[in-house]
């Protein structure tokens, strides 16, 4: 496994490059005649669109999936959006362990990296039973929807769709294929489906290292920090974020209004669920009102669990940053979660994490705004976001990119799937630890 490896390169450089040279062989795939329906090779920036966006589960198209590619485009799409989901080097390491080779500190390192743990202790048994447990749940998730889909098309059909959005839901990618960008508006007050693909997203948005924990929870009786505050906040999120939306589409005509109740609520449900990484929508989201926009543009942006399928900033980090706020506020020095002081470190790490997704949003909104003409501003903010976030949704935007904008996601999508941490230690030089301290300097804040 050593000579996969490139000697003299740290785990981020590694992940960076790995990501690329997959979304590049990918992109190589689906510009090939064979990946489309209509046997025409598919433009090269297209293509890199596509293979970026599966690769980096976002969902965000600039071609119709459904409609676009063949079967076998369609299949190295559903490749791209397993091996970005779970992490290339997953993969790797669980063909190196069944071949009986050795795994090396530096992969431990790699897997500790792509998951954002923090320790390289049982991270090998830790991939195995990540590779176990989303075989199963992509296994149950493809056999319901299959159950549903096969009253509306032929049985052989409504399994392979079935498998395809499963896998695609569990990895928060978002992309669909039924085409005409229609996504699961067909669906929007069917409770088998709605509850069935909230599940998937949900389940798949958590993170790893908190379903590993409550895997063992009957053994071990307990739950680590990360854990519980990944929990509790998603649940405040999945509990609060509906009802809001409930409230702000309840009136309006052209989204939940003609619904019945049954209807409202589970359009709400989803669209409470989805915001976080999925991608996927059951409403039109040019027609939701301005609150519900601005909603889900804040739901994109803190995202899921560190470690999981989902992209944003994480929910742990608006924990550790919400914390710290009402701490200062109250005067503490030590900022405590779960009557437990958070070390500086974490609060450094969020801090630089949040600031550096919201000046990537800023930066790339900005440059829409002058690449891309005739459009409002809330469809930058939203297309940018949704990027960043690695969600897929999208005001209508993104088909109408010019070639430019589409570069611009491009490299949002990435920045946003491998992180602005990993992204900045993979580009900047390792330095070197001070053995001094500096003068201390102080300034007025606020």
């Amino acid at each position: 496994m050593k000579n996969m490896l490139l000697e003299g390169l740290n785990p981020p450089k590694i992940l960076v490059l790995g990501f690329a040279f997959i979304i590049f062989v990918g992109a190589f795939l689906l510009t090939l005649p064979i990946a489309t329906a209509n046997g025409v090779s598919l433009s090269f920036l297209d293509a890199l669109f596509t293979a970026t966006s599966a690769t980096c589960v976002t969902g965000l198209v600039v071609v119709d999936t459904g409609n676009t590619f063949s079967l076998f485009g369609q299949i190295v799409i559903l490749v791209l959006i397993q091996i970005g989901g779970l992490g290339f080097m997953t993969f790797a390491t669980f063909l190196f362990t069944l071949l009986g080779k050795r795994i090396s500190l530096k992969e431990r390192l790699l897997l500790k990296e792509a998951y954002n743990a923090t320790s390289t202790a049982g991270m090998v048994e830790l991939m195995k039973r990540i590779l176990f447990f989303t075989v199963i749940v992509e296994s149950i998730g493809a056999a319901l929807l299959a159950m549903r889909f096969a009253f509306n098309m032929p049985i052989d059909e409504a399994i392979y769709f079935g498998i395809f959005h499963s896998i695609s839901l569990f990895n928060n990618a978002g992309f669909d294929i039924f085409g005409d960008f229609n996504s699961f508006t067909h669906y929007v007050d069917d409770p088998f489906v709605v509850l069935t693909t909230c599940a998937l997203i949900i389940i798949g948005g958590l993170g790893f290292v908190v379903m590993n924990e409550l895997y063992e929870y009957r053994e071990t009786r307990k739950l680590s920090l990360h854990t519980k505050v990944v929990l509790i906040a998603t649940i405040v999120l999945l509990v609060g974020a509906p009802i809001l939306i409930f409230l702000f589409e309840y009136g309006n005509d052209k989204t939940l209004g003609p619904l019945h109740l049954g209807g409202k609520i589970l359009g709400a449900i989803f669209h409470g669920v989805s915001p976080r990484t999925a991608g996927a929508n059951t409403l039109s989201m040019g027609d939701l009102t301005d609150a519900t926009l601005f909603l889900t543009i804040f739901l994109m942006f803190i995202g899921g669990g560190s470690g999981s399928t989902a992209g944003g900033i994480k929910v742990t980090t608006l924990a550790v940053l919400m914390a710290t706020v009402l701490s200062q506020l109250k005067g503490k020095g030590d900022v405590i979660i779960f009557k437990r002081r958070i070390v500086e470190e974490t609060i450094l790490k969020a801090l630089t994490v949040a600031v550096s997704g919201m000046m990537i949003v800023i930066m790339v909104t900005f440059l829409l705004s002058i690449t891309e003409h005739g459009h409002d501003f809330m469809m930058y903010l939203f297309e940018a976001t949704s990027a960043f976030g690695t969600v897929g949704l999208s005001m209508g935007l993104t088909t109408e990119l010019s070639p430019i904008g589409q570069i611009f996601i491009i490299i949002t999508m990435f920045i946003g799937r491998l992180g602005p941490l990993t992204l900045g230690f993979a580009i900047t030089k390792k330095q070197t630890k001070e053995t001094y301290k500096r003068p201390k300097g102080n300034m007025m804040i606020g």
